[in-house]
């Protein structure tokens, strides 16, 4: 199975991972994960703003924990981008608004527990 990982999941991983609830996971434990660009840029800006404390720079902070989680990078390809914008604003968040568009195109699962994601008609692992 493959599933992508919100933001907040990726982060969750690599520095409290007891924060994840089992099914989740479980999930990050047995699915092949992917972690969209748009929570790259959305980690690289909050930390920028000083709104993201991680043990060290995004680059290397990312680079060392997707090579951690056996994680790969899933690009954001011109369809994920119109899927996105013809997506209806129940979302605010153009990073998981990104996101759940990506699920939609992909047919893939995403591990969160932002239940906006999922009123997209995405399915969600998390409880």
């Amino acid at each position: 199975m493959k599933a992508i990982i919100d933001t907040h999941t990726f982060l969750w991983m690599a520095t409290e991972p007891e924060r994840l609830p089992a099914k989740a996971r479980a999930a990050c434990e047995q699915a092949e994960l992917l972690l969209s660009v748009a929570s790259v840029w959305e980690i690289g800006i909050k930390w920028e703003m000083k709104k993201l404390p991680i043990p060290s720079p995004p680059r290397e902070f990312i680079a060392l924990n997707i090579r951690r989680g056996g994680i790969s990078i899933l690009p954001i390809h011109y369809r994920h981008a119109l899927a996105a914008a013809a997506l209806p604003m129940l979302h605010k968040d153009p990073f998981d608004r990104m996101i759940a568009a990506q699920c939609i195109e992909e047919g893939l699962p995403c591990v969160t527990r932002d239940t906006s994601i999922a009123s997209y008609g995405v399915e969600t692992i998390w409880e």
